[in-house]
């Protein structure tokens, strides 16, 4: 795994500690920046994933929380976390974005579950894709998986309806 694929992994490992703190209703935004070069995370409330597909935004502004992997090892654009693990950074992304976690504590297994199977795929390297401009609509039981052909079923849908 390349550094670039440890940080993303990072970040999906502080939603996982976020989970287990039970803010479950926390989930994730997945896909590729139109270049291709680099890989993108938003972090954002259940409230504000489609019902079409739940792992995309809906609002996007919304409160969530934006990671690529073109930030490196400043994770949301910090400049004091390059040597934090997961913990510490879920830590900091409690403090440092109320306005998401507030109001994601609750229970959600079918997505902490879901989650905790697509993390093993991550720990192998293997990303989530939710989009990506450059490919056409993936089949849309399976969440696609960077450079690898996905048997990941969806995420569990979220709460919004999609923006016209």
């Amino acid at each position: 795994m390349d550094r670039l694929q440890r940080r993303a992994l990072l970040v999906l490992q502080m939603v996982h500690e976020l989970h287990k703190q039970g803010y479950q209703l926390l989930r994730i935004a997945p896909g590729m920046s139109a270049s291709g070069c680099h890989w993108r995370c938003a972090v954002t409330q259940r409230a504000n994933i489609r019902r079409d597909n739940g792992a995309l935004l809906a609002d996007y502004g919304a409160p969530a929380a934006q990671y690529t992997t073109g930030q490196e090892d400043a994770y949301f654009g910090w400049t004091d976390a390059q040597e934090d693990d997961a913990p510490e950074l879920a830590r900091k992304f409690g403090e440092r974005f109320p306005e998401v976690v507030d109001g994601a504590f609750g229970d959600d297994w079918a997505y902490a579950g879901w989650y905790a199977r697509m993390l093993g795929y991550a720990e192998r390297g293997i990303f989530p894709v939710a989009y990506a401009d450059w490919w056409e609509p993936p089949n849309p039981r399976f969440l696609p998986l960077w450079g690898h052909e996905s048997d990941l079923p969806m995420p569990p849908p979220g709460d919004a309806e999609p923006e016209e």
